[in-house]
């Protein structure tokens, strides 16, 4: 959801041509997506506690102004989950299920409650509406055009 380029725009003639589809890695983007960061890097988080090189790295991306304003955005995508009933975290993969050219989703979930919550998805998938993608695409701002790659 927060990067959408090479999936969406690149990968597009081989959706087209042989009617494949994709799998979405990293779909909460670390946790990004889930909303638990949008107020910082919490002590008892993967951030927050961020001893590893690459944890480090990851947090550091989100500490730039670019960064800040990809947390701004899913702080905007609340009201849509709670229009929906839901978390942000659903709402983000039901987004990605909305896509015709997804065909899998890996969540990475590390607790079983985790899974159980990220199953909701399936239902808010069915509530998403063409006015409720027009939000979400309106509020991301980063919609590929693959005809712009050329």
């Amino acid at each position: 959801m927060l990067k959408r380029d090479r999936f969406e725009a690149e990968y597009y003639p081989l959706y087209k041509l042989y009617k494949y589809g994709t799998t979405i890695w990293s779909p909460l983007a670390g946790g990004i997506l889930t909303g638990k960061y949008n107020d910082g890097f919490a002590p008892g988080t993967r951030y927050g506690d961020a001893t590893s090189p690459l944890m480090k790295m990851i947090r550091s991306r989100y500490e730039t102004p670019e960064g800040k304003a990809k947390i701004e955005k899913v702080k905007k995508l609340t009201s849509i989950a709670e229009e929906l009933g839901c978390t942000t975290a659903q709402l983000s993969l039901a987004f990605l299920l909305k896509n015709p050219n997804v065909s899998t989703i890996i969540t990475g979930s590390t607790k079983a409650e985790q899974v159980k919550e990220n199953m909701v998805a399936l239902k808010v998938y069915r509530k998403l509406t063409e006015e409720h993608i027009e939000k979400i695409e309106k509020i991301m701002d980063n919609k590929p055009d693959y005809f712009k790659l050329f």
